[in-house]
Parts: structure tokens; sequence; C-alpha cells
């Protein structure tokens, strides 16, 4: 077979492929943009998924008056019991003084994630922890809680944010 013999050119094979390479990248791009409008979705509910799980976690063990569990998520240290030796700057005792009937917040009848976020930054430095924001007994005054990003412990927030509206 010569040169000059070569069979006819077919463009099948190639618009096959083209057609695949613009279907991916259409499917792509779509999924790129669920993913960042979902990043960015303004309450954090996405962006801050484990924040806002371990909030909701920790004032459902409340509302339940399950204090031992509360404390556990508080520490982010659910075998607390085996050592309690190494919480006793903040023992349990103290821990259901401060969150249980006789707190502030008194009992707990019902509670609402209403947000997470990091606080501002400043320069390059990131935050170590977000702040979720917590309607509890449908106060006017949320509860601002502080959860570390590494270790999930949980502290009462010096940050105050302001929740976009749902």
């Amino acid at each position: 077979m010569g040169l000059l013999d070569a069979p006819e050119y077919d463009p099948g094979p190639a618009e096959r492929r083209w057609r695949i390479a613009k279907i991916s990248i259409g499917v792509g791009g779509t999924l790129l943009l669920v993913f960042l409008s979902f990043w960015f979705w303004p309450n954090g509910r996405f962006r801050h998924w484990r924040q806002w799980s371990i909030a909701t976690d920790f004032f459902a063990a409340l509302q339940q008056k399950d204090f031992d569990t509360a404390y556990a998520l508080y520490n982010a240290a659910p075998d607390w019991k085996q050592h309690p030796e190494k919480y006793n700057q903040y023992p349990l005792p103290q821990f259901t003084l401060d969150w249980g009937p006789s707190s502030d917040i008194g009992v707990l009848n019902s509670f609402r994630v209403d947000c997470a976020k990091e606080p501002e930054s400043k320069g390059s430095v990131s935050s170590s922890g977000v702040i979720v924001v917590v309607t509890v007994n449908d106060r006017s005054e949320p509860a601002y809680l502080w959860i570390e990003k590494k270790s999930r412990t949980i502290t009462t927030s010096p940050y105050k944010v302001i929740c976009h509206p749902r």
C-alpha cells in the first residue's frame, strides 16, 4: 500500500470526541457552579458544616438534659470520664450550672442554628475557629459559640457577628 492508497478520512470519531469533550466541560462547569454556590451560601451551613453539626448536637444534648454528652462535645473528648482530672479547670458541675436550667438560658425548649462564620481576618492570617450563632428559646439575644477548627472544642465566642436573614 502506497502513500496515495490511504483510506478516505472519516470525520466521525473526531466529531464524537469533540462532542464528548463539550459535554464534559459543560457538566464540569455546572458542578463547579453548584459547589461554589454552596460554598459561599450566606449562612455558612455548607462551608462550616462540621461546626454547624457540632453546635446542633451540643444544643440537642442540652435540650435532652444529657449534660454528660454535652460536656463531651464541649471539650471534644468523648472519653472524658476516663480521665476527669484533665478537665479540672472547668468541671462538669460548673458546666451544668453554666448551661443547665439554672443558667441564663434557663430550661432549653427550642434552639435554631442561625449561621456559622469566621471572624474577619487581619491580613493573611486566618482564624483558628468559627463563630456559630444560635437562637435559644426564641430569645432576641442569640448565643455565640466559638468552635475551634482543629480540636473542635467549644467556648463562648469573644466576637459577635450578624447573620444574613434566611
